[in-house]
């Protein structure tokens, strides 16, 4: 055979999509691993046509599953964002979306043995060291994908996946406030850079003349903008420890602007250049966390929940989004014990995606079909 084949599943995990693929087979070095993926989704090409990608950030994503030899966890999950265009693969971040996906393909793969009505699978993100409580659909010990649940971003409905996050603060850069401050000002701009399942620098959008109700495709037509959000990002990456930020994709980018439609705050992510067309699981936690800090960016643009767990519920610009988070608060702020989030998933395909022999021609013997 000319090329590699490499069993894999096609999810969509939230409103993001991608192979979820066995860890096992593939390259353990990263090197090697970053040109199969690169290969995998054809990044290179604004279309990704000579790959499953789809030509956009969202759908360059990999997901790599494995038994976890943590005791508390059942799965690894080591994500791996793609570019699109540049040939370059992230393993720094972690995505919330993809891991809606997460629990129903270790089940699949036969990773993860499903109980009759419900399952609870235990992941660890590699990434990130996050630990998080997924609770599948599974009657008769087969995962559900039909139900009516429904996500701003994902036309119809499906069965809900619900994930349970844990010990979510300082996983990138060690600490919930990484400048040691609630504020910083960078280049004239305030913002809040915060470590809450991504690390993100947050602003006001009228900081930047916007109003924050911007579509995605007006916000990415905005090169000024764009110019000038990366300046700062840059910064802040350092400011916040993480060195040269230049090549990667984080820390992301986070505007707020007063609720438009009812909910607690509206907000615009990014990832980082690109407009996010709707949410990001792990950065819904990290807005939902500065708005519930007193003196960060998002003091005075709502009015807060006074229950806990508080839900919080974000404006995007694809529509909304709901962040329960249980929280203490202190008199050195917020303390984050969780945050929860429904979202849904969906296998779409399955089969083995096929790798030019000569990027990778190892042999190996694939550990499931």
């Amino acid at each position: 055979m000319t090329q590699t084949a490499i069993p894999f599943l096609f999810m969509r995990g939230g409103t993001s999509r991608g192979p979820y693929m066995n860890r096992a087979d593939l390259p353990e070095d990263l090197e090697t691993l970053a040109k199969v993926l690169v290969a995998i989704i054809g990044s290179g090409h604004h279309l990704n046509i000579d790959g499953i990608g789809g030509g956009a950030p969202v759908t360059a994503k990999v997901a790599m599953l494995s038994p976890s030899d943590d005791p508390w966890a059942d799965v690894d999950y080591f994500f791996a964002q793609v570019g699109v265009e540049d040939g370059l693969v992230d393993f720094k971040p972690t995505c919330g979306n993809i891991l809606s996906g997460v629990g129903p393909a270790a089940i699949e793969m036969g990773l993860m043995e499903a109980m009759d009505g419900e399952t609870t699978v235990n992941i660890r993100a590699v990434n990130t060291g996050a630990k998080i409580t997924a609770i599948i659909q599974t009657p008769g010990g087969e995962v559900l994908y039909d139900g009516n649940e429904q996500i701003d971003g994902v036309p119809g409905t499906s069965a809900p996946v619900t994930l349970l996050f844990m010990e979510t603060v300082g996983g990138v850069t060690g600490s919930f406030l990484p400048t040691g401050n609630v504020t910083d000002v960078i280049d004239g701009i305030e913002v809040t850079c915060m470590d809450v399942a991504m690390p993100m620098v947050i602003a006001k959008a009228e900081s930047f003349d916007l109003t924050g109700y911007e579509s995605a495709a007006e916000l990415d037509e905005n090169t000024d903008f764009f110019k000038q959000m990366e300046a700062l990002r840059l910064k802040a990456g350092a400011l916040m420890g993480m060195g040269d930020v230049s090549k990667s994709v984080t820390p992301k980018f986070g505007l707020l602007a007063p609720a438009a439609q009812g909910g607690t705050v509206a907000v615009r992510y990014f990832m980082p250049w690109k407009t996010h067309p709707t949410m990001a699981v792990t950065g819904a936690q990290c807005l939902a966390s500065c708005v519930l800090t007193p003196g960060s960016v998002a003091s005075g643009l709502c009015n807060l929940p006074n229950e806990n767990p508080a839900k919080i519920t974000l404006e995007h610009a694809s529509g909304t989004i709901d962040v329960l988070v249980d929280h203490e608060l202190g008199p050195d702020g917020i303390t984050l014990k969780s945050a929860g989030l429904v979202r849904t998933a969906r296998l779409l395909a399955k089969g083995e995606v096929m790798v030019p022999r000569h990027i990778w021609s190892a042999d190996h013997e694939s550990s499931h079909s």
